[in-house]
């Protein structure tokens, strides 16, 4: 992909509108998780101390186009300060008087971080005014967001129009490499193992996967659709019985395509999440139980896949690891997966979550911020963050 990197800019003396994402989880004005912080702050910081006067922006949690206290991105600022190393001025504003003018006040090197875009309606209308305001407080723009990429909104898609300049930061550079690496070109055997709760929003890349991949290993409440449509029993489980048929033509795609499925042949199961497990095989699930994660024998043989491959890409938990009673099936994933040499790349937050759980994100070749970023990417779909940054680059 043609994407310009943000090292090739000049930037010095010059205002730099950067979007990163600073979606961070806030309890009562706390950062609950600073990862996100952690990981933009190399690109202000290099910005920075190449002169440039950054302007940084970002969105947080679901604000409906107007200004919500607990949506702030206030408490941010400091955390941002002491991961850049500089000083961030936060700007309790997005395009009007007050930000202007903190703009037209900053000096080389200085960084300023603007309130949520979404407290502005024309953020996810990506409305043409909107855009053009954004876009007039700076000369050059950069994406550093990939886990916005997918979606059209005026941060990450229209204002990128009114640059000549524009660029990929380099978390957005580094997502799109290790992506395309597992899409187009994985070295084989190519394994993906995807989980979480729902097949729903993970559809596309379910079918792309089962026509590319030499192996998928499915898991988690997902997993429970696909042993509904073999006619296995699964108790009170969670299913989407509605996906019944669609979970039947992935099947049916993927032994054509000559791709093996992996669905556990051993749980753990119980009568809620808060009550006791114990390990099933598949089919011995009694009707007042639910699976709630893979059992011994599959976490065995996931593990010996993954040996043996030479791609792996995960996304979603093998079960409802945020209870440790249940936790065992995901944790021996990731730990499978650091111990593996193959290049392997994971993503997702739960996913990202487990990893960190584990302590073993350092040993995995590339952990992912983007989640559904990462799922349209790799099943083929046009990311408008993504294609703005390329045809600016023609």
């Amino acid at each position: 992909m043609a994407l310009r990197s943000m090292d090739t800019l000049k930037v010095e003396g010059r205002r730099v509108l950067v979007r990163l994402d600073l979606n961070v989880p806030l309890k009562g004005g706390r950062m609950l998780d600073e990862t996100r912080v952690r990981e933009a702050a190399p690109t202000v910081r290099a910005l920075a101390e190449r002169g440039a006067i950054v302007i940084a922006c970002s969105h947080l949690g679901r604000a409906k186009g107007k200004p919500d206290p607990a949506l702030s991105l206030a408490p941010v600022a400091p955390i941002l300060q002491k991961h850049a190393g500089r000083a961030v001025r936060f700007v309790p504003d997005v395009v009007g008087a007050a930000a202007q003018q903190a703009v037209a006040q900053a000096k080389p090197g200085d960084v300023l971080l603007l309130e949520n875009l979404r407290f502005e309606a024309g953020e996810e209308k990506n409305d043409p005014d909107f855009c053009a305001k954004l876009a007039a407080l700076a000369e050059v723009y950069v994406n550093d967001a990939f886990g916005t990429a997918h979606r059209a909104h005026a941060s990450t898609a229209g204002v990128a129009a009114h640059f000549s300049e524009r660029a990929a930061g380099p978390l957005m550079a580094r997502e799109i490499a290790a992506l395309t690496k597992v899409r187009d070109n994985p070295e084989r055997p190519f394994m993906a193992i995807v989980g979480g709760a729902k097949i729903a929003g993970k559809l596309e890349t379910l079918q792309s996967l089962s026509k590319r991949a030499n192996t998928v290993v499915l898991v988690g409440g997902m997993a429970n659709t696909f042993l509904l449509a073999q006619g296995v029993g699964v108790g009170t489980s969670l299913v989407e019985a509605d996906l019944v048929g669609t979970a039947k033509e992935i099947l049916a795609a993927a032994a054509s395509s000559g791709v093996a499925v992996v669905l556990p042949t051993d749980v753990v199961v119980a009568a809620s999440t808060d009550a006791p497990g114990r390990t099933a095989a598949v089919g011995g699930v009694t009707a007042g139980e639910m699976i709630l994660d893979i059992g011994p024998q599959t976490r065995q043989r996931i593990g010996e896949i993954v040996a043996k491959a030479r791609t792996v890409f995960w996304n979603g938990p093998a079960g409802v690891f945020e209870k440790p009673g249940f936790a065992a099936g995901t944790l021996a994933i990731a730990e499978a997966l650091a111990a593996s040499s193959a290049f392997t790349v994971v993503g997702g937050g739960e996913s990202v979550a487990a990893v960190q759980q584990a302590g073993v994100a350092a040993k995995l070749s590339h952990v992912s911020t983007g989640g559904g970023a990462s799922l349209e990417f790799l099943a083929g779909d046009t990311l408008p963050g993504v294609v703005v940054l390329e045809e600016g680059n023609k």
